[in-house]
């Protein structure tokens, strides 16, 4: 794995690792009873997480010589569970952009499969490791797309979970401990991986409350047959329309899954405008960026109390989608990974549909804190990859996640 890091330069996924750690903790696992589902597995962790003794940056040159004292929750119970933490991925500038990854103190990450092109952002460091070999399994974060969208792109596996099934604790940029966050909703990490199986057990080792986690377990999966499955379906939509060749993986993948003997239930669920959930995503990001320090006056109280309302309500609307489906099936993007950007966020465009399109998609799952998994379905005629959202019912990550499992065969 080091030599892979090593030789992979030109992708430029891996930005920090810790070798003779890496090695050392290597032997000791050869040596000893297996501690846990991820004994002796090296693996990676998104830059913005602090792993005691390496970098924690968040690609800000501001932090570039910040080393974190001690580690974050997740990275904690990772190697509880028996992991080693080789090393970092890289991020883009203090997670701002969902479909690139970039900064000035690391530099530019490629894709693996095209080195011309992005692997989307803000977690793309890890989707392109995964995919170029780098690393068995990696965690990331999500409150824009941040890890499904790199998954689709790289062509892995990627799960946003719950709404505040993993503590966020040392997910922060440097400075004093940030306290956790009454918005979960806003911003979740999760596992990127190689497989959906691996996603499973990420989350069974770093999930559950900070302090009560032993008491914190996966509910089980609707059901343990792909024949046994409601799927809901949309495939797209002019708020976001996809490629014609993503529109054609995503037409293949769903009349395979009909062949195999799925139930296919075609159209979003009633009472459901995507549109307008998409624009109430977007203020709830807005809020987010407000109770982090920026603009404090974006919103008055009556509009928050309002569009909280309104997500609550969302929730409940898709829930009860929930109650006669068992997942909902759509794309991760609207694209497959596209060539780099430079040009200020508000000029981009991707084929002449607005860069900001991106979020469409995803943001649905988002709004609610619905789990959501990002799988691969298959290449372009040129190529490269392209996912397919799963979205399951709340606290029901396990049912998004064997499906996708099932899917694969």
């Amino acid at each position: 794995m080091l030599a892979r890091i090593a030789a992979g330069s030109a992708v430029n996924a891996v930005v920090e690792t810790r070798a003779e750690y890496a090695l050392k903790a290597a032997d000791i696992a050869d040596r000893t009873v297996g501690t846990g589902p991820l004994h002796g597995v090296p693996i990676t962790v998104k830059e913005a997480f602090n792993v005691a003794g390496l970098h924690t940056t968040w690609g800000h040159p501001e932090f570039a010589d910040h080393v974190a004292n001690s580690d974050s929750t997740v990275v904690r119970r990772l190697e509880d569970a028996g992991a080693i933490v080789v090393g970092k991925s890289n991020v883009h500038e203090m997670l701002a952009d969902f479909g690139q990854t970039s900064n000035e103190v690391y530099g530019r990450t490629n894709n693996p499969h095209d080195l011309t092109r992005t692997p989307g952002g803000s977690s793309g460091g890890g989707a392109a490791a995964l995919a170029a070999g780098m690393t068995y399994l990696e965690y990331g974060s999500d409150l824009a797309g941040s890890i499904r969208l790199p998954a689709a792109y790289c062509g892995v596996y990627g799960l946003k979970p719950t709404a505040g099934v993993v503590p966020l604790n040392g997910f922060q940029p440097p400075g004093p401990p940030v306290l956790e966050t009454e918005f979960p909703h806003l911003s979740s990490v999760g596992p990127l991986a190689r497989s959906a199986a691996d996603l499973r057990t990420a989350l069974e080792v770093t999930g559950g409350p900070t302090n009560d986690a032993m008491y914190w377990e996966l509910q089980p999966p609707r059901h343990l047959r792909l024949a046994d499955y409601r799927v809901g379906v949309v495939l797209d939509h002019e708020y976001a329309p996809v490629t014609s060749e993503v529109g054609t993986a995503l037409s293949d993948a769903v009349d395979d899954l009909a062949r195999r003997g799925a139930k296919i239930v075609d159209g979003w669920p009633a009472d459901v405008d995507p549109a307008a959930q998409a624009e109430a995503f977007g203020f709830q990001v807005g809020l987010f960026f407000a109770l982090n320090g920026e603009n404090p006056d974006f919103t008055s109280l009556a509009e928050v109390v309002e569009h909280e309302q309104r997500r609550m309500r969302t929730r409940a609307t898709w829930q009860r989608y929930f109650d006669d489906v068992d997942v909902f099936l759509c794309p991760t993007s609207f694209t497959a990974a596209f060539p780099h950007d430079d040009r200020p966020f508000e000029e981009r465009t991707i084929d002449g549909t607005p860069y900001a399109a991106q979020g469409f998609w995803i943001s649905h799952a988002s709004l609610t804190g619905l789990p959501a998994v990002s799988m691969p379905i298959g290449p372009t005629a040129g190529g490269l990859p392209v996912g397919a959202q799963v979205i399951g019912p709340f606290h029901q990550d396990d049912t998004a996640i064997t499906f996708a499992e099932l899917v694969a065969g």
